[in-house]
């Protein structure tokens, strides 16, 4: 039997399909499903709380691994997950930010604790269902992180804070897929997950409700204060800065006669600031937290295109450096909504130079 690697298995479709490749391949492979938040019993079994938390996800991670002929274990990492990845969105959001925890838990817990867990199992990699691609430099020797084959399912602005180090010990087996091949592969292997509908959810809040969540967790957040312009005059009323983020359109409550976004957000003084669709755009941006993965360290400007959300199509800009794990990065056309708090990732046609988080 080749080397042992930990799949995390979230009971969906990707990481079941993730665990059949490696275990075809020959890899003696342990499945692992994180609990990472306190799941409540329900009456109604189609209902589940949360995508990766609840009771019937499990289940489903541990028929496929009893199909694939795999051991399967729970392991408990609620409070971890609170300390990283829920401290930080709290955090973020207090601080007028819009983080994405996604990317907390891939760096500190999936390929953080998860790794090292699975290194003093005595296992090589840790594997996950992320459609990613990653292969060797032939000259320099680093790993590089690529995107996957199907586009539009490329999660690397997921991926871009993972050191050289994580890379070596990652493996992303459905990145050469697409997404209808893997559900075909699950419908020939006869796993339960399938047909699996996807999770759009952050994995730990419950009906997608962040603004409760957050409100429950920490109520500082949800201070009154005041909806004013880019000149400081009142306009209205907010609920609390957590409540909002850079480009929200409704909910705002006011009575103007345009249409106002909120363009900015003032912890220190709790203020919202709204103005026009044109107001939002702009064609700078500062990152800080910078990782870069075919080299260490920007030594001069960069071409490069630069996504600064999931779903944004990435456009060319010049990439500068700015201090210690800073960069300023410039764009060719001016961007809607470059929202603090989100990630912003480097791009050279399907290669991920690297990203950062969104600053200013």
């Amino acid at each position: 039997m080749g080397d042992r690697i930990v799949v995390g298995m979230s009971g969906g479709v990707d990481s079941s399909v993730a665990a059949a490749l490696l275990v075809e391949q020959g890899y003696d492979v342990v499945g692992v499903t994180l609990r990472v938040w306190p799941w409540k019993e329900s009456s109604d079994p189609a209902r589940k709380f949360g995508s990766c938390c609840s009771p019937e996800t499990v289940d489903d991670a541990r028929q496929v691994a009893r199909k694939l002929g795999i051991p399967h274990y729970l392991l408990n990492s609620e409070r971890e997950f609170d300390s990283t990845v829920i401290a930080n969105f709290t955090r973020e959001y207090l601080a007028g930010r819009t983080p994405v925890p996604c990317v907390v838990c891939n760096q500190k817990v999936k390929f953080g604790s998860l790794l090292q867990r699975a290194l003093a199992w005595e296992a090589t990699a840790v594997a996950t269902g992320h459609y990613a691609r990653l292969e060797t430099d032939p000259v320099t020797g680093r790993i590089l992180l690529r995107k996957a084959r199907d586009l539009k399912k490329d999660q690397t602005d997921f991926l871009w804070p993972l050191t050289q180090e994580q890379l070596r010990q990652a493996r992303f087996p459905v990145g050469g897929l697409t997404k209808d091949d893997v559900r075909s592969k699950a419908r020939l292997l006869g796993l339960s997950v399938a047909d699996k509908p996807e999770s759009q959810e952050i994995c730990f809040i419950p009906d997608n409700d962040y603004r409760g969540f957050l409100r429950r967790r920490d109520p500082e957040g949800f201070r009154p204060g005041h909806i004013v312009d880019r000149n400081g005059k009142m306009l209205g009323a907010h609920e609390g800065i957590s409540a909002y983020t850079i480009g929200q359109r409704r909910g705002l409550g006011l009575s103007s006669g345009e249409p106002l976004y909120v363009v900015a957000l003032e912890p220190e003084s709790n203020r919202v600031v709204v103005g026009r669709k044109e107001e939002l755009e702009a064609t700078a941006l500062t990152a800080t937290a910078v990782n870069f993965i075919p080299f260490d360290q920007l030594d001069g400007e960069l071409r490069v295109y630069a996504k600064i959300r999931h779903n944004h199509v990435p456009a060319r800009a010049t990439l500068r450096p700015s201090g210690e794990g800073r960069v300023a990065l410039v764009f060719e056309e001016p961007q809607r909504a470059i929202t603090p708090g989100q990630s912003v990732v480097f791009y050279q046609d399907d290669l991920v130079v690297g990203g950062g988080i969104i600053a200013s």
